[in-house]
């Protein structure tokens, strides 16, 4: 009998793109053809590579997609995106049935790079994680499930932050994918869209790095 099982390419970088990708891997009905890390992977989290490796998981050493072999007839039946690091373009796109990004913002604000950092830096009271379908735009595809969170800017660091986006973004994750065909997505307002790109970076101050010490002691 043919196999029936959906074909899987996950996309990403550090711990919650592991249990992700772990998820589809256990999981009845998917099977988890290749996974692409971020390159380098970071050595603040750990490594989506190390796990493929130990779960006898394909691997696209180059981390990037266009390395990826051709798709089985008809694509990969899903594409998933956790935190990756290369804007996806139309061609693949074009090769998956669906793919959808795990984005660590609130969309349709905060698009594009250093989310928190940003969210931090504007005196935001809350921040929040998001899954969209992927579209050749940046971060603007259709929402599918989404969650809001606090941030404390008299104590929150990035770091901070950040682990609580690992959390919540699990938990948005594992809720959101046994519904995931039968939620129909809804179309950001692009009216209210914000967009940061890398080359502000610099505009970030003690919010720049993980710690306002460490972003201030790299200032000079």
């Amino acid at each position: 009998m043919p196999d029936a099982r959906k074909k899987v390419v996950l996309l990403g970088k550090g711990d919650l793109a592991i249990a992700v990708a772990e998820w589809f891997h256990d999981a009845p009905g998917y099977e988890l053809a290749f996974v692409v890390p971020v390159i380098p992977e970071p050595g603040w989290t750990g490594s989506l590579s190390a796990w493929a490796r130990g779960a006898g998981v394909s691997i696209v050493e180059s981390g990037h997609y266009r390395d990826l072999p051709a798709p089985p007839a008809g694509g990969w039946d899903l594409a998933f995106s956790v935190f990756y690091d290369k804007i996806i373009r139309q061609g693949f796109i074009d090769c998956c049935k669906r793919i959808l990004n795990l984005h660590n913002g609130p969309l349709p604000r905060y698009r594009g790079v250093s989310p928190i950092n940003w969210a931090l830096k504007n005196g935001e009271d809350h921040h929040g994680v998001t899954i969209h379908e992927i579209t050749a735009g940046v971060d603007d595809g259709p929402i599918v499930a989404q969650s809001i969170y606090s941030i404390y800017l008299e104590f929150d660091e990035v770091r901070a932050v950040l682990q609580r986006a690992t959390a919540y973004g699990w938990t948005l994750f594992q809720q959101t994918m046994p519904l995931i065909d039968q939620i129909v997505a809804r179309q950001q307002d692009h009216e209210v869209a914000t967009f940061y790109h890398s080359r502000d970076n610099d505009k970030l101050g003690e919010r720049r790095y993980f710690t306002r010490a460490e972003s201030l002691a790299k200032l000079g």
